[in-house]
């Protein structure tokens, strides 16, 4: 696993020890990053589930203006710091160890607006409508931002109000499903 592009191109990026985190492969990382690249350069990017933290790395690497990472593991946090000091990016980062949904609520309380919110929850376990509804009470998406969420390839498709689905990357046993405002809707 490492930094595929911009300030940190090559670092080699640590992750938890264990299997409770699955980093996102590099060929698929390049691929989402590829779909993204216009779409990066000074935004706020929040990383849901973070892990290792590479998805919100990629994103500072590659020019977005700061990175929010959430993750409840002591350990999570522990190396997404260590992974964004030796890239040379801890400055544009803020990292919140708690459960997902008590932090979305801070942000929200903060009247923070994010751009792009990635999200990689544990698969099966109808995490992602439950961290879109939050994410939505919680008001943090910008008008124009859209979120990213990895699934595993069998979930159903997101249905959610105001959000529409507005394209869908199938990677084998995973997809990465790109949801936006339904502006009919707002």
């Amino acid at each position: 696993m490492r930094v595929i592009s911009g300030s940190a191109r090559g670092l080699k990026l640590k992750a938890p020890k264990g299997f409770n985190t699955r980093p996102t492969a590099d060929r698929i990382k390049e691929s989402l990053f590829n779909i993204i690249a216009n779409d990066l350069y000074d935004i706020n990017f929040l990383d849901i589930f973070s892990g290792s933290g590479g998805i919100g790395t990629e994103a500072l690497s590659r020019g977005a203006a700061e990175a929010v990472f959430i993750d409840s593991s002591k350990e999570s946090a522990d190396v997404i710091s260590e992974n964004l000091k030796a890239a040379r990016l801890y400055d544009r980062a803020r990292i919140i160890k708690s459960d997902v949904f008590s932090a979305v609520s801070r942000l929200g309380d903060e009247k923070r607006k994010f751009d792009i919110i990635f999200m990689d929850p544990p698969y099966g376990k109808g995490l992602v409508e439950e961290t879109i509804n939050a994410v939505k009470k919680a008001d943090i998406l910008a008008e124009d931002g859209f979120i990213i969420a990895e699934q595993a390839s069998e979930e159903p498709d997101i249905l959610l109000e105001p959000f529409n689905v507005f394209r869908v990357k199938k990677y084998n046993k995973i997809k990465m499903t790109f949801i936006g405002y339904n502006k009919e809707c707002v």
